[in-house]
């Protein structure tokens, strides 16, 4: 082993931890972005919002759940971290449903 390669090891192991960190934020927020959009269906069918958080929290566990209605619309916002490594970082997702399921 050269010196060369001791010393640029460090740097390609921490450019792959961060590439593969990145991956897993973008999965974590598509996985958010879903439940929000089934929470949201939920409630535009007229289900109760315990009900709509607890498909959410199946679909992305251990995250939190606020919801808002105007006249034509109700909107499921969903709030977690990223997990792991970079649980520091809050990832958000809104899905909105018209009211009375159509």
């Amino acid at each position: 082993m050269t010196a060369e390669f001791a010393v640029a090891l460090p740097a390609i192991a921490l450019v792959l931890a961060l590439s593969i960190s990145s991956v897993h934020v973008a999965a974590v927020q598509v996985r958010l972005a879903d439940a929000a959009a089934d929470a949201a269906r939920s409630l535009g069918r007229g289900d109760p919002v315990a009900e709509a958080a607890a498909i959410a929290g199946r679909n992305a566990p251990g995250v939190r759940m606020s919801a808002r209605t105007d006249e034509r619309f109700v909107c499921a916002t969903l709030t977690g971290d990223a997990g792991g490594v970079l649980a520091a970082i809050e990832l958000r997702a809104t899905s909105c449903a018209m009211r009375g399921g159509l």
